[in-house]
């Protein structure tokens, strides 16, 4: 394959509902774990901006919390009708660094905050209209749309296909690796100190309302 790799991430979501990723564990947000968690997490998305070949995302389900940032890093995403994408960290206490940091520049700054502060999830055909998804298609035709994207990809130079990303990276203006540092500093050392933050994990693991 000269043009693209795609990965493709699937997880069970209970007994009936087929989900590409539901995110982090909420377990994993308490004060002994974050710090390590967080660590592992960024990694993933600074290996993508690394990635010399283009990302693809297949999304068949719930792409919610750190799916739905793994989905706004791809390059491009194919999704089918079905899918649903957002960030309700919020509701929580805590909020999605890698996504305060990509959503602006994915779908544009007012709606992302908006997804952002509300915790709102939405639906493929809207994630369509806001340029999250590239294409939106039936669960049936996820995988023949993916051959054609691939085979377009496959036809044309791995090098060009480097370079011409590494441009699209620049153009931004800030890398992903320096935009998270900053927020990975506020994450860790202001928001995970306050009891709001550490009281919505807690209610969540316990199933209860926080107080």
């Amino acid at each position: 394959m000269r043009g693209a790799r795609a990965r493709r991430d699937r997880v069970r979501c209970g007994q009936s509902c087929r989900a590409f990723s539901a995110g982090v564990a909420v377990e994993e947000h308490v004060q002994e774990m974050i710090f390590q968690m967080l660590d592992a997490f960024h990694a993933i998305f600074r290996q993508l901006e690394q990635l010399a070949k283009p990302a693809i995302a297949l999304v068949d389900g719930a792409a919610l919390g750190g799916g739905c940032e793994l989905v706004a890093a791809c390059d491009i995403v194919i999704a089918s009708d079905r899918s649903r994408f957002g960030q309700p960290e919020i509701k929580l206490g805590v909020f999605p660094p890698v996504a305060a940091v990509l959503l602006p520049r994915v779908i544009g700054e007012k709606r992302a905050r908006e997804l952002i502060l509300t915790g709102e999830i939405i639906d493929a055909v809207e994630a369509g209209k806001l340029g999250l998804c590239n294409h939106v298609v039936p669960s049936a035709h996820l995988e023949p749309k993916l051959v054609e994207v691939l085979g377009k990809l496959r036809e044309l130079s791995g090098t060009s296909l480097a370079y011409a990303r590494q441009s699209l990276d620049l153009g931004r203006g800030r890398s992903i690796d320096a935009a998270l540092d900053e927020q990975e500093n506020i994450y860790l050392h202001e928001l995970m100190k306050t009891q709001d933050a550490n009281e919505g994990v807690k209610a969540f693991m316990e199933k209860r309302k926080a107080i």
